[in-house]
């Protein structure tokens, strides 16, 4: 139990007692103490002055002193501020949470709440390589899981690999347009890496058919209608779907070579999933029910064929789900997909991360969803994140100017390399353990500056700013955890001895403290958020403090047993948490830096 929750637990018990009547935490608010006042935590008497009848000063005075004389191992001291009753919590509090807590490593986890959860994260298309704004959907879905599963959910990380329709089809004729029988093996070409270079071909020939067709007197929108690369793609997603083998052969192969890429990338940066899905597997599904859709009037059917919702009566508009061709649209297949994960899971609440550019798309399916009275509807929720961009803007796909996932991998690496390199710090280490060392830094660095920024907001990327030991990063954080191993590894803590803090805690000491305390906290805020950048923030004021600690205090040559024992403790704990809320990112810390 948190210290807030104590302490509202011991002001409750004090107010039935002096008023008595009852009441709960919900009459008032315990927050920390500002800085500009003493005390540790504040409970805010607002809410109780008028129905009590009381005086901010009186009432103040009857809650402090009946706290002090009534709960006295908790409470040390109290001050009244304007209706604020600032309350010390004794020394000796603080040293028993350290001494509990110093050397469990699950420390601020949950037990399990029986709740089941579903992330779905990652979900590309199988027609180009994985790219940076990949990258934050994959940290932030990883992120969003670990975190969940901290908080005591059950958790199935999920998958969809939309492997199907116009856009595959694109890079399909484009290969067979220009590729002269490459594949990977020939070429020496990462399989989604060479995929993607022919998606961009298309994009570049589709612009020369229709820059052609223009000059003979056709407007854009037509002359992209009627471009033979496009009616092309067109024409091989209806032979895709009808089954034809030689399509589907094709489709079968270079799917198999972007795979295996995306295989590569995500070993690299250490996420997986417990079930892969294919939209050339739920799309049928989704059929299906845009089929009993139409049935029970929940869709309706236009002149040329195309299957269609209304969604005009609730703030939206017209939403097609399938084409006058038959074939399916992309919402099709999120349908089919809701309801199979459902049916699977049977989960409390589903979550899509996806960019905040289909928040209409996942509005639409949720209302669908509710209206074909699917169970899975309830519980969709779209964790809708900001777009990614670098310093000279925004990354394009068709234009080839996207930054490749792995090329930024490679070059957070190389940054990692060369800074540690001026800081003078690779000696003492094998070949092996530099390596390892920089790969740890690199993407550590790439996935704290990512996920630092609220999901909500878009963000620019710059790889040279987020390696620095001094500032708002991961090395500086991975920095501080292996500054308490140094420690640690010169003298491990006696775990026989039980500090007495008869001492007293310096002020350095107790902040620390109070900060390690608050860690069940932020996982909780964080897993209620979807949040991990209150995870990141809270590890990086740890470290700060922590460094600000051991600069100012001597560990090992403290001034008596009891203080080098409580101070080992703190470096101990600190590590742990840090250990832990890094995990929560998918970063590494390591021993030694």
């Amino acid at each position: 139990m948190s210290i807030a929750a104590v302490i509202q637990g011991h002001v409750v018990q004090a107010l039935n007692e002096l008023f008595q009547q009852s009441f709960s935490g919900k009459e008032f608010q315990i927050n920390k103490t500002k800085p500009e006042f003493e005390g540790d935590y504040t409970v805010v008497m607002f809410g109780l002055l008028k129905p009590l009848r009381q005086s901010p000063d009186g009432l103040g005075k009857l809650l402090g002193d009946h706290l002090l004389q009534h709960h006295s191992p908790v409470f040390t001291a109290y001050n009244i501020i304007k209706g604020f009753l600032n309350l010390t919590v004794s020394d000796s509090y603080w040293v028993d949470v350290l001494t509990g807590n110093y050397n469990n490593p699950d420390f601020g986890k949950k037990e399990k709440n029986g709740r089941s959860v579903v992330v779905e994260y990652a979900s590309p298309n199988t027609n180009k390589p994985l790219h940076l704004g990949h990258l934050r959907n994959i940290f932030l879905g990883w992120s969003v899981s670990e975190i969940l599963d901290a908080a005591g959910y059950m958790i199935h990380k999920t998958c969809i690999a939309n492997d199907r329709g116009i856009h595959i089809c694109k890079s399909m004729v484009a290969w067979k347009h220009f590729a002269n029988g490459a594949t990977p093996e020939t070429t020496g070409i990462k399989g989604d890496h060479l995929v993607g270079d022919y998606y961009v071909m298309f994009g570049n020939e589709m612009k020369k058919q229709v820059a052609d067709l223009m000059a003979t007197g056709l407007n854009k929108e037509d002359a992209e209608k009627k471009a033979p690369i496009m009616l092309e793609a067109q024409q091989m997603l209806v032979d895709w779907e009808a089954g034809k083998p030689e399509v589907l052969a094709l489709w079968q192969e270079m799917n198999s070579w972007v795979y295996a890429g995306f295989d590569v990338t995500y070993k690299r940066v250490g996420v997986s999933f417990d079930k892969m899905y294919y939209e050339s597997d739920t799309y049928l599904l989704g059929k299906k029910l845009v089929a009993e859709g139409l049935e029970k009037g929940v869709f309706y059917k236009k002149e040329d064929n195309s299957v269609w919702v209304d969604l005009t009566a609730d703030g939206l508009d017209e939403k097609i789900v399938q084409r006058k061709d038959g074939t399916a649209v992309y919402i099709t297949q999120d349908i089919g997909l809701a309801i199979q994960k459902y049916d699977e899971y049977k989960y409390d609440s589903s979550i899509y991360v996806v960019g905040d550019e289909q928040n209409y798309h996942f509005k639409v399916l949720k209302l669908i969803c509710e209206k074909l009275g699917l169970p899975s509807s309830e519980g969709i929720y779209h964790l809708s994140y900001g777009m990614v961009e670098l310093p000279t803007g925004r990354m394009k796909t068709r234009e080839g100017t996207v930054v490749d996932a792995d090329d930024i991998m490679d070059e957070m690496i190389n940054v990692a390399r060369q800074k540690t390199e001026e800081l003078g710090k690779v000696s003492g280490f094998t070949e092996e353990e530099l390596l390892k060392l920089y790969n740890t830094i690199g993407l550590g660095a790439l996935k704290f500056f990512i996920l630092r920024v609220d999901p909500k907001k878009r963000m620019i990327f710059n790889p040279e700013e987020s390696i620095d030991f001094h500032g708002f990063t991961a090395s500086f954080v991975q920095f501080s955890h292996a500054r308490a191993k140094a420690i640690l590894r010169n003298e491990a803590v006696n775990e026989t001895y039980t500090p007495e803090g008869n001492e007293g805690l310096l002020p350095l000491e107790k902040e620390l403290i109070m900060l390690l305390e608050q860690y069940p906290v932020v996982i909780e805020q964080a897993a209620a958020e979807y949040n991990p950048s209150v995870v990141i923030s809270y590890c990086y004021d740890l470290a700060k403090t922590f460094n600000s600690f051991v600069t100012e205090h001597r560990v090992l040559k403290a001034g008596s047993e009891d203080k080098k024992q409580l101070r080992l403790r703190l470096c101990q704990m600190t590590a742990n948490v840090i250990t832990s809320g890094m995990k929560l990112a998918g970063i590494e810390v390591p021993e030694r830096m």
